[in-house]
């Protein structure tokens, strides 16, 4: 990761986020799209599980499209946070390849799938600020990997056939694809099986 994108990263895991019942209303809302999908639940099924009233719902978030919003910023402040955290931890591109991965791995074994892969399904639907904000977390993503790729030809535990900003683009669609097709399964060997030949082929010939 370049020092630059570094400190963006910093920056977002470290902006204020929201607390007490505002949070809960996340979580539940968090926890419903990437169970349900963005257009599947109301105000009604967050105001139930959380035992409050649509009105104080909308108190906090005074519309689904601003609360879809809040939940891509705080899904992508952890995210980076966790990109960070890979980039301080993990000294070689393999390593940090291997890392990234378990991230979309340890998401569907908890029975969700990516927020933002989620929402990039419904896309078309989706409210305009709320579309900027998903293509904006892949393009970070992207962004991200595509730095790893330029390491592991240097320290030579990749090897990248083609532009990095292509291969990157591979990896994420990949990833996210091996979840869509897994989860109907329910078996996550399918998802660790792409993992591992997405892997093997970018370290072949290292």
């Amino acid at each position: 990761m370049t020092t630059t994108r570094a400190k963006k990263a910093t920056a977002r895991a470290r902006a204020p986020r929201p607390t007490g019942r505002a949070e809960s209303i996340l979580d539940s809302a968090e926890r419903l799209v990437q169970t349900r999908g963005f257009n599947n639940f109301s105000y009604a099924d967050i105001a139930a599980e959380l035992g409050i009233t649509k009105a104080s719902l909308h108190y906090h978030f005074s519309s689904k499209a601003v609360l879809g919003q809040a939940l891509i910023a705080r899904y992508g402040e952890r995210f980076a946070a966790a990109l960070v955290q890979i980039d301080e931890d993990t000294p070689t591109a393999r390593e940090k390849l291997e890392a990234y991965a378990a991230l979309y791995g340890d998401v569907l074994r908890g029975k969700r799938m990516c927020l933002c892969g989620i929402l990039a399904a419904e896309y078309p639907t989706l409210p305009r600020a709320m579309r900027g904000a998903v293509t904006r977390f892949f393009d970070e993503n992207q962004e991200w990997l595509a730095g790893v790729l330029r390491q592991g030809e240097h320290d030579q535990t990749l090897s990248v056939a083609g532009a990095p900003e292509e291969i990157a683009q591979e990896i994420l669609s990949t990833l996210e694809g091996a979840m869509l097709v897994s989860r109907p399964y329910g078996d996550l060997r399918r998802f660790d099986a792409a993992v591992r030949h997405l892997l093997a082929g970018l370290t072949a010939g290292s």
